[in-house]
């Protein structure tokens, strides 16, 4: 009986330790969408989302959950231009965008992508 759990265990390590010498896919040019499932989620979390080196503009809408002198936290929704599933995520914003806004207002807003992050550009409550 030990003699089939340690052949065990140690195919499982080798499993484990071939899985770990793979290498990722490397990205295609224009990411696909994430699925329309997938993206009603909330996450909490950017981390190994795609986001272009280049500035492009996207569209955004969501609520206002905290406002400082230079960033504005929306719970917003999907954002395919940036492929974003919801989430609440905090945004650079210019000072008067800031004061325009509070927490609980619901808000259309313009985005500047670049560098893995999102600048408000404009906002608005619809």
């Amino acid at each position: 009986m030990k003699r089939l759990a340690l052949t065990v265990a140690a195919l499982g390590l080798a499993g484990t330790l071939a899985a770990c010498s793979k290498k990722e896919a490397t990205p295609e040019a224009a990411p696909a969408p994430a699925p329309a499932a997938a993206a009603a989620a909330p996450a909490t979390s950017m981390a190994g989302m795609d986001m272009p080196a280049d500035a492009k503009m996207a569209k955004g809408t969501g609520t206002v959950t905290a406002v400082t002198a230079d960033s504005i936290t929306i719970d917003h929704a999907p954002i395919p231009e940036a492929n974003w599933p919801a989430m609440t995520m905090g945004f650079k914003a210019a000072p008067d965008l800031a004061k325009s806004v509070k927490p609980g207002d619901k808000v259309a807003f313009d985005l500047k992508l670049q560098g893995g992050a999102g600048e408000i550009t404009a906002i608005t409550k619809p």
